[in-house]
């Protein structure tokens, strides 16, 4: 189901010109509604075609930091009707105001993720992303009023009761974090339960690879599609995987995404790997100019089978700021996860401890569980594969310690906590 063809289908000249027109409304806008962007814009002409995007200034997360807490608005404050935050682990947490035409568009952008994730009005969707300042909970709320879904705000955790409700209602979808769809899976699996007619699963708000979508289908026994957006752009539903499982479609009507080189900045090709940065082009309340998201991943611009011709980008290689450097190599989490669930002895539950000892020299330990249906006669000779092909393909040492099912923490509310960094604080 295409929720919204009149954009979601427009041909990429009109596309293009929609966003022309829009960008330059953008840029305009912010010389005269916000003194920070009207002193990064001094001395640079209005575009003059899409092209001169690769002219404009970036935004950083830590331009939204610097400005904490309504800096970047761009509308008088009595003009807002929400706020909604991130957590703010590393500092101020980011801010990200909406007027009342804000949430309109966000809603908009949800219910058009959701039905290309196969939801259908007057399906039950199950919302198990995080309700309050996350921006999760509500944006699938909306989304399911403006597709015409019935909204089920079960939140995150409480998953005696996520359960009971999957198993007793007829909830057709479920929106929650990849890890935490894992745990809701095993859960049921363990109890020797069925859900009543649970066929697709929505799943964000953090990291995940193709290997773990394969294992959560199986396990669940769902269709699982990718959803993506930022605090600092909207929320969720910036960009959404359709059936095909062929990239995520971007909203490009309110978002304006290109690639760029990591180093240099420059513009990069489709096709090519780089770093995702995001224009909004219909934001009202605090609307962000060439947003770097650290996101690596590419673009393509082809028709979808589904019919939508929005761009589309790939699963993320991982994310600059997760990356880590051990012993002079970069290390993604993303790719280690591929690695371990290339083994079928293997659970897709694991934790990344990065030590370094007195020599100086950094350690890293991958710890995973094994399959509960796996038998495995020899757990050291399990560990020692695994730990060749990771080294193979990582190009550093390490270790691997296999550890029973269960062994490892299951996060029931938040983000999985993967990396385990123990070494000192530069």
């Amino acid at each position: 189901m295409i929720f919204q063809p009149e954009y979601e289908t427009l041909e990429r000249h009109a596309l293009e010109a929609l966003q022309f027109e829009r960008l330059q409304m953008l840029v305009e806008r912010l010389r005269h509604s916000n003194a920070i962007y009207r002193e990064r814009l001094r001395g640079i002409e209005n575009p003059g075609s899409l092209e001169d995007l690769a002219g404009l200034p970036f935004s950083t997360k830590a331009d939204m930091r610097d400005a904490y807490p309504l800096g970047l608005l761009a509308v008088p404050e009595a003009q807002l009707a929400r706020i909604h935050a991130s957590s703010g682990t590393t500092g101020n947490p980011t801010i990200s105001a909406y007027t009342k035409e804000d949430l309109r568009i966000f809603g908009e952008v949800m219910a058009r993720s959701f039905a290309a994730g196969g939801i259908a009005p007057g399906d039950m969707f199950q919302v198990a992303w995080g309700y309050g300042l996350f921006t999760g909970g509500l944006g699938g709320q909306a989304g399911c009023e403006t597709l015409g879904a019935c909204a089920i705000p079960a939140s995150s955790g409480n998953t005696a009761r996520q359960i009971q409700l999957l198993c007793d209602l007829p909830v057709v979808g479920i929106g929650c974090t990849p890890s935490y769809a894992l745990v809701l899976a095993e859960r049921i699996r363990a109890e020797g339960r069925t859900t009543k007619v649970l066929r697709y699963a929505i799943c964000g708000a953090e990291s995940w690879t193709r290997e773990m979508r394969a294992e959560l289908e199986e396990l669940f026994g769902v269709v699982a599609t990718n959803i993506y957006g930022l605090t600092e752009i909207i929320g969720p539903g910036v960009a959404q995987e359709c059936l095909q499982k062929q990239g995520l479609h971007v909203q490009e009507d309110h978002f304006l995404a290109e690639i760029i080189d990591l180093d240099t900045g420059k513009p990069l090709a489709d096709g090519e790997r780089g770093e995702l940065v995001i224009t909004t082009l219909t934001r009202e309340a605090m609307p962000v100019l060439r947003y770097r998201t650290r996101d690596l991943t590419s673009m393509v611009r082809e028709r979808c089978a589904c019919g939508r011709t929005s761009a589309r980008i790939d699963w993320f290689t991982g994310r600059v700021d997760d990356m880590l450097v051990i012993r002079g190599v970069n290390v993604f989490p993303s790719a280690i996860e591929e690695v371990v669930l290339g083994f079928t002895e293997l659970s897709p539950n694991y934790r990344i401890f990065v030590d370094r000892p007195r020599n100086g020299l950094d350690a890293m330990l991958v710890e995973v569980e094994h399959h509960p249906d796996a038998t495995i006669d020899d757990l050291d000779l399990l560990a020692r594969r695994v730990t060749g092909r990771l080294s193979e393909t990582l190009l550093v040492s390490l270790e691997t310690r296999v550890v029973p099912p269960g062994t490892i923490e299951r996060i029931e509310a938040g983000k999985a906590k993967r990396v385990i960094d123990r070494r000192p604080a530069p």
